[in-house]
């Protein structure tokens, strides 16, 4: 796509790029998540692409004005889902489905952390340890 045809798509948006920018971190404030954000501005505003209106995705729009999450969303919601696995398997602790399904859970965070490890974006030193799994959670 041309530059020109980008110029056309985006010219039914009545925000301008610092508009849009402000409206983020308006509704992060608000103590919305990355997708839920962007959810909002697709349904509420008719933006459908953040981006595209303001060169930069989401994500660094709050890393720029140092608001983005400590931990990444995609990981975030695998701990999430751990730490539930784990309150269930307490109550039922002959669930063999829900422990393969723990184990499988808790490998895929400790590969995604691996991931953002190489990327940048956790500590070099981050470990995900289950027992601190709510900790985590309610940064």
């Amino acid at each position: 796509m041309s530059s020109s045809e980008s110029d056309q798509s985006n010219d039914w948006v009545d925000m301008e790029p610092s508009e849009v920018e402000d409206l983020v971190l308006e509704l992060k404030e608000e103590g919305n998540s990355i997708s839920e954000i962007g959810m909002i501005i697709r349904d509420q505003y008719a933006i459908p692409n953040v981006k595209k209106i303001t060169g930069k995705k989401i994500h660094k729009i709050l890393e720029e004005n140092e608001m983005e999450p400590t931990i990444p969303e995609d990981l975030r919601n695998l701990i999430k889902n751990a730490r539930d696995l784990r309150d269930h398997l307490e109550e039922n602790p002959n669930d063999n489905s829900c422990k393969r399904g723990l184990q499988i859970t808790e490998s895929k965070v400790r590969k995604l952390a691996n991931y953002y490890k190489e990327k940048g974006r956790l500590d070099k030193d981050w470990k995900y340890r289950p027992e601190e799994a709510d900790l985590l959670l309610s940064e």
